[in-house]
């Protein structure tokens, strides 16, 4: 397993934060899991902090992975917080590519932005 991701409840949201080695591979499997995650706690409105260890992505990973998060979460959120302190200038383009393709996110580079994002959001 490239990465690891541990969930914590907040009262209108779920934390999810992911450890490990940066890989597509990894953003594909912790997608999954956090979908699984907020399916089944019946949450849409989700937090991810990545933690995620190594060179980042490229544009065209980047590009992919956005896409195919949006399309698998399409319908279940209503807030989603990304944060990757990491992302530099990918951040606005991976916003815009998940944005466009139906997903109500926002990306940020600390947890504090987000957490603030999101209670704007209620």
């Amino acid at each position: 397993m490239s990465c690891e991701v541990t969930f914590e409840q907040h009262p209108t949201y779920i934390h999810a934060t992911v450890t490990g080695t940066s890989s597509r591979q990894s953003v594909q499997q912790y997608i999954k899991e956090v979908l699984a995650e907020c399916k089944n706690q019946q949450c849409s409105r989700l937090l991810i902090e990545e933690r995620l260890e190594g060179p980042r992505l490229e544009g065209m990973d980047v590009f992919a992975m956005a896409s195919e998060g949006s399309m698998a979460a399409l319908g279940v959120f209503d807030a989603v917080a990304y944060v990757d302190p990491k992302m530099g200038n990918l951040k606005d383009f991976a916003e815009s590519v998940a944005v466009n393709r139906g997903l109500p996110i926002s990306l940020f580079f600390s947890v504090e932005e987000a957490v603030h994002w999101l209670q704007e959001q209620e």
